[in-house]
């Protein structure tokens, strides 16, 4: 298990490895800032970091990382706190990223448990409130799927929320515009663990296909 100890550990090998006389990584990114051409919405399980999974170096991707990698619709900018929307914004308008990649995962605990319980029916849950995002999806595969597997059913409820989260990106404007105009494309991709294989969302087959 990793402790504090290791982690400080950590990063001292890391600083040795990058802010060292020879490595001009860093000291371009502190001078130029940030130009991440990929946004990438994860989950917060803590085996899917997008930079490990796609072998990418700081700098690669601006990621969003939050319970079941959800993309929520535009809301109100009252009543409440956004931040993956407000996220989404920054990486969008002001980054101007030209690829939002949804990442899904198979054995993802809050959509198993979402499974599991028939719904999110825990109102002093903040993370019921939030698995509310997926109730269309669990609902559609309870429909089309009734005598399938716990773990069929989970893994097309995974898959189903990618889709849904895809579609919320597009109800914002910003995100419809430059969608539509070519400058942004979105991705649904899905890292399946259990097998090593990372599949993408194909809208003409309307599958998932290996990468």
């Amino acid at each position: 298990m990793t402790s504090p100890h290791d982690l400080i550990e950590g990063f001292h090998r890391f600083r040795e490895q990058h802010f060292t006389d020879d490595d001009a990584l860093y000291r371009q990114l502190i001078q130029d800032g940030q130009t991440p051409r990929t946004l990438v919405v994860a989950c917060c399980d803590s085996r899917v970091d997008p930079a490990l999974v796609l072998n990418c170096a700081p700098g690669d991707l601006f990621v969003i990382r939050n319970v079941a990698n959800l993309v929520p619709p535009v809301e109100s900018r009252g009543g409440g706190y956004h931040g993956t929307s407000a996220a989404l914004e920054y990486g969008v308008c002001t980054l101007g990223v030209e690829h939002i990649i949804v990442l899904g995962h198979a054995d993802c605990g809050g959509i198993r448990a979402l499974i599991e319980a028939g719904g999110a029916n825990n109102p002093e849950s903040f993370i019921d409130d939030w698995m509310h995002l997926v109730e269309d999806a669990r609902a559609s595969v309870e429909r089309d799927m009734p005598n399938a597997t716990l773990e069929a059913r989970t893994l097309a409820c995974e898959q189903r929320a990618i889709l849904g989260s895809l579609a919320n990106l597009m109800s914002f404007s910003w995100i419809r515009e430059r969608a539509e105009q070519g400058s942004l494309t979105l991705h649904g991709w899905y890292f399946d663990m259990e097998n090593g294989q990372l599949l993408g969302y194909n809208p003409a087959t309307r599958l998932f296909e290996m990468l």
